[in-house]
């Protein structure tokens, strides 16, 4: 199975299908469950004179049960609105009580549940398969864990999808026109092909690489309707972007102590909007976070960076028309002795003075190393995807300057030119770890090939 078909298998289901599909599954595992329960009841009553000699203690299991039950249902309906619930990035929200919140209650019904296990133990032995089916599917423990999971990878390719509107009705419009114009593969259809690739910003070199393959595909398959290429281009595709590599899309973090991770980028691409959705979700994955504002060159950028540390609860450092290499010393100091777990500095984006800019860096990363074991994790380049082949050539200049470890694209929803994902990888060598998306929090997503590449060709699967 190629690409294509894995892509299509995994995400493009209709929403009332998956829908059905859910109900279908609850009603057979309520009915499974009611079902056990009168099991449970036919064993009890077949047991009258235990039943009789044991009054007081299966009137507190009933009771237990009935609670239990009860506050089951009263934390799905909680939980299913909290994950519907999409809230703008600049709503003021307590994620962490939340998850605390639930947490404990889920905690507080396992030892409830456990106290009725003791009880039942020992006076119904015989019950023991009853009761852990009854565990797992009345109470639904393991069924709301995996809805939990789909829910998050659906919302996730939403995202995606919405994100690349704008690519996909540019590019993938102009694909499928030129299916209906040819009704054979010929030359003037892989030049037309050629143009539409390069015009979404798919790059030069990229393109040539990618025509050669497709050429050589068609020859050696024998393929004449043009129809039957648009799985082999997402295939294609997809090579090119991964080439042999063993990519990586995670943050790498310190173990021996906080995690810096450098932002780069030129004046005006979103960096420090992009820290302050990163320090946001780093957040709520339990990490506690400070921002350093060592940008003292342009104008603002320090109290714009407190700000949005303000908006997001992380802690700040930063100092106005300071050396930016004491600023990145002073506030490696204090989350040592304060216990952060990542660092997020901020650095000036003045890419026309390279020199200035690359000495700066330098004294920046030694800093860094003097206090910090393995020195910064991750330096992040942030370009604008909107931007198209100049994005290109930022990455380029800044790959020359310092070491770019991974790139964030910004403003991808804002684009018809997607393609430059692919572009950056093969002609800068640099994974992409990051795609802003939308203004939400939720829309700086892990970049993921597979959700981009459904994102990308949704209407032709």
């Amino acid at each position: 199975m190629g690409l294509f078909n894995k892509i299509k298998n995994m995400f493009k289901k209709d929403n009332n299908v998956v829908d059905d599909e859910n109900n279908e599954k609850e009603l057979e595992q309520e009915t499974e469950a009611k079902e056990d329960v009168d099991e449970f009841d036919e064993i009890d009553n077949s047991n009258e004179v235990e039943k009789d000699s044991f009054d007081e203690e299966n009137e507190e299991v009933t009771e237990v049960s009935d609670d239990v039950e009860e506050k089951s249902e009263d934390d799905d309906e909680t939980k299913v609105s909290e994950i519907d619930e999409s809230n703008e990035f600049d709503d003021e929200s307590d994620d962490t009580s939340d998850v605390e919140e639930s947490d404990f209650e889920d905690s507080e019904t396992a030892d409830t549940t456990d106290t009725k296990n003791e009880i039942e133990d020992t006076e119904y032995d015989k019950e023991d398969v009853v009761e852990e089916k009854q565990k797992k599917n009345l109470f639904g423990f393991k069924k709301k864990e995996k809805i939990n999971k789909e829910d998050k990878i659906k919302e996730e390719v939403k995202v995606y999808e919405k994100g690349l509107s704008k690519s996909r009705e540019g590019f993938v419009s102009k694909l499928a026109n030129l299916t209906n114009k040819y009704k054979k593969i010929t030359e003037e259809y892989f030049e037309e092909l050629e143009e539409i690739l390069i015009m979404a910003d798919i790059g030069v070199n990229t393109v040539m690489d990618f025509m050669d393959r497709l050429r050589s595909r068609v020859k050696s398959e024998n393929i004449s309707d043009p129809s039957d290429l648009k799985e082999i281009i997402v295939d294609e595709l997809f090579i090119i972007y991964v080439n042999d590599d063993v990519l990586s899309n995670r943050i790498n973090y310190n173990e021996n102590g906080p995690t810096v991770i450098l932002f780069v980028g030129v004046n005006g691409v979103g960096k420090t909007t992009t820290i302050a959705k990163l320090a946001n979700k780093l957040k709520d994955e339990g990490k506690k976070i400070l921002l350093v504002g060592a940008d003292t060159f342009r104008a603002g950028a320090v109290s714009q960076l407190q700000e949005w540390s303000e908006k997001v609860g992380t802690g700040f450092f930063g100092k106005e028309e300071s050396d930016p290499a004491s600023v990145v010393y002073d506030g490696l100091v204090k989350a040592k002795e304060e216990n952060y777990d990542i660092v997020l500095v901020d650095t000036a984006g003045r890419l026309q003075n390279k020199v200035n800019l690359m000495k700066e860096l330098e004294k920046m990363n030694k800093v860094i190393d003097s206090l910090i074991e393995g020195g910064a994790s991750e330096t992040l380049l942030v370009i604008d995807a909107t931007t198209g082949q100049n994005g290109i050539s930022q990455a380029k200049a800044f790959k020359d300057i310092t070491n770019i470890t991974g790139i964030v694209l910004t403003k991808l929803d804002g684009t018809a030119k997607g393609g430059i994902v692919l572009a950056i990888k093969e002609e800068v060598g640099i994974p992409v770890k990051y795609i802003g998306l939308g203004e939400r929090k939720e829309d700086l997503q892990v970049f993921d090939i597979e959700k981009y590449i459904y994102g990308l060709f949704k209407d032709m699967m």
